[in-house]
């Protein structure tokens, strides 16, 4: 039976122990995710003054915090924060950093450099310093987050794509392609990015993960996206002043943020063992 190469990558993936239990935490999250307006036991806004930091109840599955709101309905709210700053910083990280990537293996000479330099200077400041800067000179809001968590990939994005596309275009398939009279900017386009995509995809599964903890970073720092909005960052915040009163309010944040990552490294890690040419031998 002739299956899909997607589903034979899947399938692979899943068949690793810890790859499984990423793939379990973040469809889990999604689902959660999606599922937050009908789910969630209360609003995440909504007050009970009746039940400031409470502990585990039938009425708060999880306690509340100082103010009387529900923690698992912030949680879940949180979590759509979280994998919405995810998937928009990668993607935009992707959407600038693979045509800079490709723009270099294709001019390569002065412009190559002047593209990798300017790369190189970005990776030289650590991604969460670049991201804070952003942040807190942009102000505190989702659209901002996004930007400056996408900005601070566009580095690593674009020098990934480059360095496989340079070490593609040295394959003799490419050497028969040029002879054969095809132009370099549809070899960079039918051969370069297809034989690409699969780094590409990994980094941007290990990158989810530090979307995630560097969203987090910055609402606790207190430049993320500002109150009444639930984040898992701004949660960890409010509740570090009330760590000796109700531990649970730092607990449950951290924990989700922990797995949350940790489910991401699961699965870059997987994809990277099953997707790596050098691994199965071949690159087309």
């Amino acid at each position: 039976m002739i299956r899909h190469p997607g589903i034979e990558v899947l399938v692979k993936v899943l068949r690793i122990p810890q790859a499984g239990f990423g793939v379990g935490v973040i469809s889990i999250t999604v689902l959660a995710a999606l599922l937050a307006p009908w789910i969630v036991p209360a609003s995440p806004e909504e007050m009970d003054f009746d039940r400031l930091l409470s502990g585990v109840s039938m009425e708060h599955w999880l306690g509340s915090d100082q103010m009387g709101r529900d923690t698992l309905s912030r949680l879940i709210y949180g979590a759509r924060v979280a994998l919405i700053v995810s998937f928009g910083a990668i993607g935009l990280g992707v959407l600038i950093g693979v045509p800079l990537g490709l723009v270099s293996v294709y001019f390569r000479g002065f412009i190559d450099d002047v593209i990798m330099r300017i790369m190189d200077a970005l990776v030289v400041f650590p991604s969460l310093l670049i991201a804070v800067g952003l942040a807190a000179a942009l102000g505190g809001s989702l659209t901002t987050v996004i930007l400056a968590i996408g900005i601070a990939n566009v580095p690593w994005m674009a020098r990934v794509v480059r360095s496989q596309g340079l070490s593609i275009r040295e394959l003799d398939f490419v050497a028969a392609a040029e002879a054969g009279g095809m132009g370099q900017f549809r070899i960079i386009f039918k051969h370069i990015l297809p034989n690409s995509l699969a780094p590409v995809i990994v980094q941007c599964t290990l990158s989810m993960g530090y979307a995630v903890l560097t969203e987090a970073a910055l609402g606790f720092i207190g430049v993320g996206i500002q109150p009444p909005v639930p984040t898992w960052g701004n949660m960890l915040q409010q509740a570090f002043p009330m760590l000796e009163q109700q531990a649970l309010l730092s607990v449950v944040p951290g924990l989700a943020i922990f797995l949350l990552v940790l489910s991401f490294n699961f699965v870059g890690d997987a994809l990277r063992d099953v997707l790596d040419p050098r691994l199965r031998g071949v690159i087309h």
